[in-house]
């Protein structure tokens, strides 16, 4: 039988949840952004999210949050619009607030 060369399972990738505990500085939108509420999840790090201004875009789920953050739908998240692509309705997860009293 082979040795163990390892460090680990995957559950010493999973790690712990403290950071869940923290506070997190809030992050409000700057030029080129808005706030979003996403409408359903499309898969392949994708949703479906309706704008503030009444807009229904396609959002990316950049890679920092992939599998990191877990959104659903419902849930506040905060988009950057893509000014390369002025006509289309694609943009960027940048932020996902953690509870609804961050916007009021």
């Amino acid at each position: 039988m082979p040795k163990n060369k390892g460090k680990g399972g995957k559950n010493r990738k999973r790690g712990k949840n403290e950071a869940d505990d923290e506070k997190r500085e809030l992050v409000f939108k700057e030029d080129g952004q808005e706030y979003a509420q996403v409408l359903r999840m499309l898969g392949n790090g994708r949703c479906e999210a309706m704008c503030i201004d009444g807009t229904k875009r396609l959002c990316h789920i950049r890679g920092k949050m992939h599998k990191k953050v877990w959104i659903a739908a419902g849930d506040i998240i905060l988009v950057g619009l893509r000014d390369y692509q002025a006509r289309s309705n694609f943009s960027d997860t940048l932020f996902f607030y953690l509870c609804f009293s961050y916007l009021f």
